[in-house]
């Protein structure tokens, strides 16, 4: 048997996937053909890590342009929020499936505190929203000698 480190954070979080996808699966069927609600309800997936000096999310946000994403910060709640338009280039009776939801999006993120919000950058390239974050300065520890 393998040791594992314990990590209560990520164990909350697949706590709440799960959740989700029990509300989704018994509330919200998307496999209904022309369902309007499965077309226009959607959130981009995330990935959130860190490296040496940053907390790092990345999201991805494919057909999007960057003037339809908004990122705003207060209170140690970044939230990333926009719209994503539906493209009506085919007929509606021509289309044999449509998968691709549209729609708008919000998701929230809390971060740690003491961060420098003015040091967070956020690049969009080839459908891909990358925002760095970077760490707070941990204060070291002040060494008093003894006398």
């Amino acid at each position: 048997m393998n040791i594992v480190r314990w990590t209560p954070l990520r164990d909350m979080a697949i706590l709440q996937n799960r959740f989700n996808r029990f509300f989704d699966e018994d509330f919200y069927s998307p496999g209904r053909e022309n369902d309007e609600l499965a077309m226009t309800s959607w959130n981009p997936v995330v990935d959130i890590y860190d490296n040496d000096n940053n907390i790092v999310i990345k999201a991805e946000l494919p057909g999007m342009d960057k003037k339809d994403i908004a990122i705003d910060l207060k209170d140690r709640v970044l939230t990333l929020k926009g719209e994503r338009s539906f493209e009506n280039e085919v007929k509606e009776e021509n289309y044999y499936k449509r998968e691709r939801a549209f729609g708008k999006f919000h998701r929230a993120f809390t971060l740690p505190v003491g961060l420098n919000a003015d040091k967070i950058k956020a690049d969009f390239k080839d459908g891909v929203l990358k925002i760095d974050i970077p760490k707070p300065e941990v204060e070291k520890p002040k060494q008093i000698t003894i006398h």
